[in-house]
């Protein structure tokens, strides 16, 4: 099986009616979706990391008509957790709705990007293009990351594409990553025989993803 990970990046950044709401909301921040779910009825549930005032958000969701119920959790100083139920709206029911026709598993947690949401699923590259080919053609998106999924979350290496572990492997036993340093963009480049500006790409790209996931 391999993993893809993916940008998803609605006209209005927002991936239900609801998440307008918070997009529109002063002061608070969407992160990531830690937990979201489709329901036999049609309805969903997702699992907020925010950053701001719950009450505020609160007081904005308040009669909203498609939301059936909402809850902060877990509030942290800045940082809290916040459950909604919803009913179905778009696009996020249109994705959970091909992740399930294509046996797809959606890794959480979901991160929140500059207009739209990165999401990673697990599957065979034909069961995703036959989802992707689903999905509504104003729905902007963009195949980010492949590679080898290891169901074991502590080898942070499954993250990475073949090309960026083979570059990150050779910068290690060249010594890059010694101190004092023993190898050079350069060195690296002659050793895989590419470009330095390639080496620098998959090193920044590879460890962006390493520490993101240990963080």
């Amino acid at each position: 099986m391999r993993y893809f990970e993916f940008t998803i990046k609605p006209d209005d950044g927002a991936i239900h009616p609801v998440d307008s709401v918070i997009i529109e909301t002063p002061g608070v921040t969407r992160e990531a979706l830690v937990h979201v779910n489709a329901l036999a009825n049609g309805t969903g549930v997702m699992l907020y990391r925010l950053r701001g005032d719950p009450e505020r958000l609160q007081a904005r969701l308040d009669g909203h008509p498609e939301l059936l119920s909402c809850s902060s959790i877990a509030v942290e100083g800045e940082t809290f957790h916040f459950y909604v139920h919803v009913k179905p709206g778009q696009p996020a029911g249109q994705l959970m709705s091909v992740a399930q026709k294509y046996a797809l598993m959606v890794v959480p947690p979901l991160a929140f990007v500059e207009g739209g949401l990165r999401i990673t699923v697990v599957g065979t590259h034909e069961m995703l293009q036959q989802a992707l080919e689903e999905l509504p053609a104003e729905t902007r998106i963009t195949v980010e990351q492949v590679g080898e999924y290891s169901p074991d979350e502590r080898n942070v290496l499954s993250l990475l594409t073949d090309r960026q572990l083979e570059v990150f492997e050779t910068a290690i036993e060249s010594g890059y990553y010694e101190v004092p340093r023993q190898a050079t963009h350069e060195d690296i480049a002659g050793t895989l025989d590419c470009a330095p500006s390639t080496v620098d790409e998959h090193l920044r790209k590879a460890e962006s993803r390493i520490l993101t996931s240990l963080i």
